[in-house]
């Protein structure tokens, strides 16, 4: 069975979107992930903060890589956000990802998004646990 660092290795190296966005992976473990990434301006709207679809995509992306990190290829099938501070050009933020809940067939996990030690936005996501294993 491959590792959870090789799981998210193999995911991220044909994640076209998540290398755009600049991504970094800091750590990886079963049910776990940490992410961060750079605010640059192509991410602005147009009042001058980063869009919602930025923190929502890295936590997406956080999503993915812990929820796979079992061995079983899984895929969000609901999720949320709330944005909580805005954030400008060269803000540098995380997301954690932790493991609610495991069951078979679905996973729930929870996301916190910060720059430095302040929450920015909060995620929520389900999976939907597949049968088919990373090889």
């Amino acid at each position: 069975m491959m590792q959870p660092t090789e799981i998210v290795s193999k995911m991220f190296e044909n994640d076209a979107f998540s290398q755009w966005l600049g991504i970094s992976v800091d750590r990886v473990s079963v049910g776990k992930c940490e992410l961060s990434m750079i605010i640059r301006s192509e991410m602005l709207n147009g009042f001058g903060i980063a869009h919602g679809a930025i923190t929502y995509a890295l936590a997406d992306s956080a999503l993915a890589f812990a929820s796979n990190s079992h061995g079983r290829q899984s895929v969000s099938i609901d999720t949320s956000i709330n944005h909580i501070e805005t954030l400008k050009a060269g803000d540098r933020i995380t997301a954690t990802a932790k493991e609610e809940a495991l069951k078979n067939k679905f996973g729930f996990y929870t996301i916190e998004i910060k720059k430095e030690n302040t929450i920015v936005a909060l995620f929520k996501g389900t999976v939907f646990r597949s049968e088919k294993v990373w090889q």
